[in-house]
């Protein structure tokens, strides 16, 4: 994890961890709404940070696209056209493989 991330996630569990006995305190202490609203809203807004970040760098990105790859994996459909395969069955094949790797992945 990036040293970054793992400091904008220490920050945010910080401040919704300490919010919640100074949302206790300041209620219990003169019940000053004010006081109540901010570290509420702190903590609030912490959370949500910590969810966006945690959803925006848990994705996995794709794969380069390999070009040697593709005109082997072309050329080989080519073969199988020109051998009497029908094309149209071949390139779904090829569709239907794709997805049940990225399936498993």
């Amino acid at each position: 994890m990036h040293t970054s991330l793992r400091l904008i996630r220490i920050t945010c569990l910080t401040l919704m961890l300490s919010g919640i006995p100074a949302l206790i305190v300041s209620s219990i202490r003169g019940n000053n709404e004010g006081w109540v609203l901010t570290f509420g809203m702190i903590s609030a807004v912490a959370a949500i940070i910590l969810m966006a970040v945690s959803a925006a760098t848990s994705t996995k990105r794709l794969d380069a696209f390999d070009d040697v790859v593709a005109e082997r994996v072309e050329q080989r459909i080519r073969m199988l056209v020109e051998a009497g395969a029908n094309e149209s069955d071949v390139r779904n094949l090829v569709r239907e493989s794709m997805s049940l790797v990225r399936g498993q992945e």
